[in-house]
């Protein structure tokens, strides 16, 4: 009987589904957008790749003249997050990811983390690599780390991670891997490429883009074959598309067409990564990876105009509380999304990502005090983000602009910004104001709204004018002061800054040449 009404229920379901597809009245009239009633794994396979300095109109399903097939085609088969937010820098951005918390709960809100400070994302923090490989993942990081390396304890491998090969600092030349600065009063340059604790020294002139994506590939091929019973976590946050501006000719000759010489280069740098997503994807469905695969694309922060990135048209670029330096591409792309070929609008945030694919993967955050919110049945079903509220940061360090407009609640020559619902406060200094066109496009960019000496307060209404051309703070001060309060409560729970000087000893001459840790 048991069998029996298993089967009854099974044909049900049958004639159901084909009157469902037969039906010229649903509201999901493509294949792409119906449910998917397959089982989910317990333990799913996770990649994730986090583009640098990515802007908003780089991507081509945003209208942008750069080339993205397989970003496209990824976004458009899966789920695009319309309304999803990183930081303005790079530090910042890569610590909320890994810990799920704001920088004021990090003591990280100042600037990023500077090859010669030292400063780290901090060791009480379990990463999302420790919580994932606690319940039996592999996990591997390949590409840019960012977040501290002055002493051994703050590097990949005791953050979670089984292996690491990539950069340590926040930028080398593609091809040398030397990253130089001045350290008072010498410019040095110095190899930064390592496999886990050691330096790499063969690699010379093998384009990063290409030489971080076959990596990953070989970690996916090794994996498969020396353990497929386990589920595997590979973090791949590419150099791409950061400065300096290089890339191999092949991957310029399609854009004879885009004059700027900055926007050329960089126009095949994003086709170069494009080309290293397709291959991993490759790689996955080569090994039958693929169908048990949460795929996640993001940016760390919006695109750096003065580099050949384009944000176009919202205003500001990286660095900025402007939507131009935070409003992020992202999208995930997965067979066991129940829904695909859709776009979220719900409120999200890269610090999301920690307590998301930590459930997903059947783990536990219980007493981790995060920031983040389990954000999957929103992107999975199409649910109401649980994510009303979005702390930007509140900069105390940062040079404070005007005047104090209130006494008894957030200073607002404070710079901060806060997103509750619709609603975006920003106080202080924001940085860049402009609204930018990509350099072929001719459009008015009413850059006299750009700037009001000693303003320090800006409110919108981010739903109808994600422009961000129309302040409304002088027409809504109710909503200015409650938001300022938010502001205020938010900055009552922050940590102290941590962002010690530099600090001479980690001089690389000292240290064989090598970018590396300093400090016992």
């Amino acid at each position: 009987m048991k069998y029996n009404s298993v089967f009854l229920r099974s044909f049900k379901c049958f004639i159901v589904c084909g009157l469902l597809t037969l039906s010229s009245t649903l509201s999901l009239t493509t294949n792409d957008k119906r449910p998917n009633t397959r089982t989910k794994p317990s333990q799913p396979n996770i990649v994730f790749v986090l583009a640098d300095d990515y802007g908003w109109n780089d991507v081509g399903y945003h209208g942008s003249e750069i080339k993205t097939p397989t970003l496209d085609r990824l976004a458009a088969d899966g789920v695009k997050l319309d309304n999803y937010y990183v930081q303005p820098i790079c530090s910042p951005t890569r610590s909320q990811l890994l810990s799920g918390r704001y920088q004021i709960h990090t003591g990280l809100q100042h600037g990023i983390i500077w090859a010669e400070q030292p400063n780290g994302l901090p060791l009480e923090l379990p990463t999302i690599a420790d919580k994932l490989r606690e319940v039996g993942y592999a996990t591997h990081a390949v590409g840019k780390w960012h977040l501290g390396f002055y002493k051994e304890a703050y590097m990949p491998l005791h953050r979670g991670f089984d292996s690491y090969y990539g950069y340590l600092t926040g930028s080398v030349d593609y091809l040398t891997y030397k990253r130089c600065t001045t350290i008072t009063p010498k410019e040095v340059c110095a190899l930064d490429l390592h496999d886990g604790d050691k330096p790499v020294w063969n690699e010379t002139g093998v384009y990063s883009t290409q030489l971080f994506t076959s990596r990953a590939e070989k970690i996916i091929t090794d994996h498969a074959k020396q353990s497929p019973d386990k589920p595997l976590f590979l973090y791949l946050p590419y150099q791409a598309v950061h400065s300096p501006l290089q890339v191999p000719q092949r991957y310029l000759d399609q854009y004879k067409n885009i004059k700027d010489h900055d926007r050329r280069i960089y126009a095949g740098m994003v086709s170069c990564m494009d080309e290293g997503v397709q291959n991993i994807t490759k790689t996955l469905e080569k090994f039958d990876m693929w169908k048990n695969t949460v795929f996640i694309f993001s940016t760390d922060n919006g695109g750096q105009i003065l580099d050949g990135g384009n944000n176009w048209p919202l205003r500001g670029w990286k660095g900025s509380l402007w939507e131009g330096g935070m409003r992020g591409v992202g999208f995930v792309n997965s067979p066991l999304l129940k829904y695909k070929g859709q776009v979220r609008r719900g409120l999200m945030h890269v610090s999301d990502w920690f307590p998301t694919l930590v459930h997903l993967a059947g783990g536990n955050t219980t007493g981790l005090k995060l920031d983040g919110h389990d954000i999957w049945r929103a992107i999975s079903e199409g649910g109401p983000s649980p994510r009303k509220e979005l702390l930007h940061n509140i900069d105390p360090m940062y040079q404070q602009a005007g005047e104090r407009l209130f006494n008894n609640t957030f200073d607002t020559r404070v710079r901060a910004a806060v997103r509750v619902n619709n609603w975006k406060l920003i106080t202080g200094d924001p940085g860049n104001s402009r609204w930018v066109p990509p350099p072929h496009v001719s459009a008015d960019t009413d850059d006299t709204l750009r700037f009001v000496p000693k303003k320090n307060v800006w409110l919108f209404d981010v739903a109808t004018d994600p422009w961000e051309r129309h302040d409304l703070s002088d027409k809504r001060p109710d909503i200015v002061k409650s938001l300022l309060e938010r502001l205020a409560f938010y900055n009552s729970t922050a940590v102290p800054v941590r962002y010690p000087p530099m600090d001479p000893n980690c001089d690389p001459s000292k240290h064989g040449g090598v970018w590396s840790p300093w400090q016992h």
